[in-house]
């Protein structure tokens, strides 16, 4: 089994669409998706996926099925609550004088350092973040999810790999977004959501691939053949949007922090 997690395009969050460069990045990935035999097609319901994945299905002469779990994942901190975790959050932004909810997974690397439980495969769960947010709720109602959809296909979990009820080499293509995308690989390689989340940088319309490896008759793990690949914006000379990391430099201002 093959499946893909591409993420939409550099975002309109605002406006849950995409931006003028989004749209051109959309575009692109179009023009490269028939070399990347996408297979079954599935969406979130987010306006920002839909419209990335509109410019491919219209390309590819096919339609996708939404899914409410592909949305992105939800869990927030409410700092107002638990202002104690404003040493993860240092920089939440304020409105009237009260905290936004905040994403959880955008921790800083300084709070990890002092509670490297958060990227423990198990402890995790038990993280001062977890507790005083919804986020193992969330996560395992999305795995649950996730995992019934891989039973669907003939890859049942069993302990920390598949079990092969049916062998498949169909391609499931999911038209998604950088946290949900994290979850279903850590659930994947059995590690914390917070080490993929802190780890890698999926770019807009960039393309993750994951393949089902059965090296022993019956069970099945699943191997990243690449992580957010963005060969599509090389060929086209469009530089990849930078709304999937953080500075490179603290010194260098021009680039988020």
């Amino acid at each position: 089994m093959r499946m893909l997690f591409i993420r939409h395009g550099d975002p309109d969050y605002v406006h849950d669409t995409l931006t003028e460069k989004g749209r051109r990045e959309a575009a692109l990935l179009a023009e490269y998706a028939p070399k990347l035999n996408v297979g079954e097609c599935y969406v979130s319901p987010l306006g920002r996926a839909q419209d990335t994945a509109s410019y491919s299905l219209k390309k590819l002469g096919k339609t996708a099925q939404t899914l409410g779990w592909l949305r992105e994942f939800p869990a927030v901190v409410n700092l107002n609550e638990t202002p104690h975790l404003l040493e993860a959050y240092p920089t939440a932004d304020m409105v009237d004088g009260k905290y936004k909810e905040r994403i959880v997974w955008d921790v800083m690397p300084s709070y990890l350092m002092e509670h490297g439980e958060c990227l423990d495969p198990v402890r995790w769960r038990e993280s001062d973040i977890c507790r005083h947010t919804n986020t193992v709720e969330l996560y395992d109602q999305t795995i649950e999810k996730f995992d019934q959809f891989l039973a669907e296909h003939g890859y049942v979990r069993d302990g920390i790999a598949y079990r092969v009820e049916k062998e498949s080499t169909v391609t499931t293509t999911f038209f998604c977004h950088f946290g949900i995308t994290c979850v279903f690989l850590s659930r994947l390689w059995n590690v914390s959501p917070f080490a993929v989340w802190q780890s890698v940088a999926l770019a807009p319309t960039s393309v993750t691939e994951v393949v089902t490896e059965e090296r022993q008759q019956g069970i099945a793990y699943f191997r990243g053949l690449r992580i957010g690949d963005i060969s599509h914006l090389s060929a086209g000379n469009e530089p990849a949007s930078f709304s999937a990391r953080f500075c490179e430099t603290y010194s260098n201002m021009e680039q988020r922090h």
